[in-house]
């Protein structure tokens, strides 16, 4: 008889707390479509960790990354989204964690975390369920997973990743601009023995990430990143006009003008307009400028001076690069050795600059990945901040919990954020490493030929005054002539072209 009794009692006991639990979670339930997520989300937390009944624990930690999504907590989202995806499609709310993951994604426009998320979760044996996402949800995540893949060299799968993007996406314009630059890298399968077919490919797939149609995430970056490779893929190919023409179509005082500035002054360089390669440098070094780090403008600017043996201007132009760089390659040498630490090196240029060189700096800060870490982990520290504030919450164990795991969200944005500002403070002092080596090499060899042509008698300044400067020629009929005498307009920088004497005798031009 107790046997019987006891028998009935364990079999009512799990029926009894699975209708407690569905109680409970209908009330958390109707207080989240109330809006009242404060008290929601607690329930919520509750239930997805204490709830006998396995289908309301999941469904609890579905509803609480909503609750913490809508109140404005996408870091918190994020964490609680990335739990349901890491348990598999088992869970009864995978498709709709992984939605809700690329829409908190978009809301921060956050690059590093989420691509890497959906990159370790995109494995074969859930693609044919990701299918069903909505069409614009499988789109963003077939580019963030593209980009992970380009970036670590998958470039095959990056490709089929990227063209599966649709043109009426609104991540196209991105998805193409970074087909063309996965098609156009030296290392793509193939190459280089398909390089005619691949840069072709790459070509059209930039023309593509211009002529987008519809709404476009970041279209005017995007837009210009796509012409700066276009000039990039035909100054490779020796084609310079096209080169030229990719550079001078990126917008005047836009985000990456300056760097359109610099490359075309290359381009210009290669195709033996000289006068057009100062121009552009003049402009890169107007004041407008002035925190720029272009080290290696300098240089080409002493090697454009030095194949029209104009001597003079090529030591001043290198006494110019020395006065501006070599006190910052000195300033630099704390900060790149193997025993700086990522927080030290996060911490150089996310905090108020007092220690780095200046343009290092902008340099630095300046660059998408730093600023999206810096993003980022303010608003890790926002939401600890509403966290202490929210008095309905305290003494549950939401705060703690959530606490721990913005501070490991913290801890893993620093190492990003300071592993990358670590690579680029390195970069810097390299660079200005090899450039000083090569104004060294162009210093000696100017030395060289000055000895030359006063060994052979040749009096070059007598060579300079034969010749006369005359008007740059005129693109249009709209264009005026105004001769620059020291300073800067605004509505000028840009359209700067140099005419320049040879200092050159003519048996030496010939060679």
């Amino acid at each position: 008889m107790h046997r019987l009794i006891l028998s009935a009692f364990l079999v009512l006991a799990p029926l009894a707390a699975t209708a407690q639990d569905m109680n409970a979670y209908n009330q958390a339930l109707a207080a989240f479509n109330a809006g009242k997520l404060d008290d929601a989300a607690p329930r919520f937390f509750e239930l997805s960790s204490n709830a006998v009944d396995s289908d309301v624990r999941a469904r609890s930690e579905y509803y609480l990354a909503q609750s913490f999504a809508r109140k404005g907590m996408h870091v918190s989202a994020l964490v609680t989204y990335t739990q349901i995806v890491n348990a598999g499609p088992q869970h009864p709310n995978y498709l709709q964690a992984l939605e809700g993951l690329v829409d908190v994604q978009q809301k921060l426009n956050e690059q590093n975390l989420v691509p890497n998320i959906l990159d370790k979760a995109y494995t074969p044996e859930v693609r044919d369920k990701w299918v069903r996402l909505p069409k614009e949800v499988l789109a963003r995540v077939n580019y963030m997973v593209g980009t992970i893949s380009q970036r670590r060299g998958r470039f095959e799968e990056a490709r089929s990743l990227l063209e599966a993007v649709p043109s009426d996406s609104r991540v196209y314009a991105r998805s193409r601009y970074l087909l063309g630059v996965v098609l156009a890298d030296p290392r793509f399968p193939g190459r280089p023995s398909e390089a005619e077919t691949l840069d072709a490919a790459a070509l059209a797939a930039f023309r593509e990430s211009l002529e987008a149609k519809g709404e476009q995430i970041a279209r005017d970056e995007v837009r210009q990143l796509a012409l700066l490779a276009m000039g990039r893929l035909h100054y490779g190919r020796h084609e310079y006009p096209q080169a030229i023409a990719a550079y001078e179509a990126v917008p005047r005082y836009a985000r990456f003008w300056d760097q359109a500035l610099f490359e075309n002054g290359f381009a210009r360089f290669q195709g033996e307009d000289f006068g057009g390669a100062l121009g552009s440098l003049q402009a890169l070094h107007a004041p407008q400028f002035e925190g720029a780090f272009q080290p290696e403008s300098w240089v080409l600017k002493a090697t454009v001076y030095y194949y029209s043996c104009l001597f003079d201007e090529v030591k001043t132009t290198l006494a110019a690069f020395d006065q501006l760089y070599e006190p910052m390659a000195r300033q630099l040498e704390p900060f790149v050795g193997e025993d700086v630490d990522m927080l030290s090196a996060y911490n150089l240029v996310a905090a108020e600059n007092r220690r780095l060189p200046a343009p290092v700096y902008l340099w630095i800060r300046g660059n998408e990945r730093i600023q999206d870490v810096m993003r980022m982990i303010s608003q890790v520290d926002e939401e600890k901040r509403m966290l202490n504030e929210l008095g309905s919450w305290r003494g549950t164990g939401i705060v703690p919990e959530l606490v721990g795991s913005l501070e490991e969200v913290r801890g893993t944005l620093i190492q990003i954020g300071g592993r990358f500002a670590k690579s680029r403070l390195q970069e810097a002092a390299q660079n200005l490493r090899t450039f000083a080596d090569q104004a060294e090499l162009i210093r000696v060899q100017t030395a060289l030929d000055e000895k030359d042509l006063l060994l052979a008698g040749v009096d070059q300044k007598a060579v300079l005054k034969t010749q006369s400067i005359y008007r740059p020629k005129m693109p249009g009929a709209a264009w005026n002539y105004w001769k620059f005498q020291g300073e800067f307009w605004r509505d000028e920088i840009g359209y700067y072209q140099y005419t320049l004497k040879r200092g050159c005798p003519a048996k030496l031009q010939q060679q």
